[in-house]
């Protein structure tokens, strides 16, 4: 575009805006790939904490109705979601978790129920939780301790 000046040039050239445009891909092409790697790691956070917060939940729950409180898996599986129940009634419930998988750790069982006793004490022994991307580039470990109480932390059990 020229102006009513001679030499004064507005706006930009075709080759000014294909440089642009070849550097914005280039960023991109370096940005996405550990952007998801980013939300992988978080997907996998979230389902722990949320399984952490559910066990606390369903120990104080425990405690406080002074009855037994389980926190059971759905169909078997804690990646479809749990439940926390006292005898059959439903206290609350969690939604699956898309891309995430639960599981144990080398030569452990898997849990699919966790029960609070009264005391706030676990029922039975419970083994580790590994939660992952199911790449194996992200991963939590959930353990109990022996008053019960849910622990998270990074890396495989």
């Amino acid at each position: 575009m020229h102006s009513g000046r001679r030499g004064h040039i507005l706006g930009f050239t075709l080759i000014e805006m294909m440089t642009v445009i070849t550097l914005m891909a280039i960023v991109l092409s370096i940005g996405v790939p550990s952007f998801r790697s980013f939300i992988l790691g978080q997907r996998v956070k979230t389902a722990a904490f949320a399984f952490v917060a559910s066990a606390v939940e369903a120990r104080s729950e425990a405690i406080k109705r002074n009855a037994d409180v389980s926190l059971a898996a759905v169909s078997g599986d804690w990646a479809k979601g749990w439940s926390t129940q006292v005898g059959a009634t439903v206290i609350n419930r969690q939604d699956a978790y898309e891309g995430v998988v639960f599981a144990s750790p080398p030569g452990k069982t898997k849990p699919t129920t966790v029960t609070y006793q009264s005391s706030g004490r676990l029922g039975g022994a419970v083994d580790d939780l590994q939660i992952s991307d199911g790449a194996g580039t992200n991963s939590r470990c959930v353990s109990f301790d022996l008053s019960g109480m849910p622990k998270s932390r990074m890396g495989n059990c």
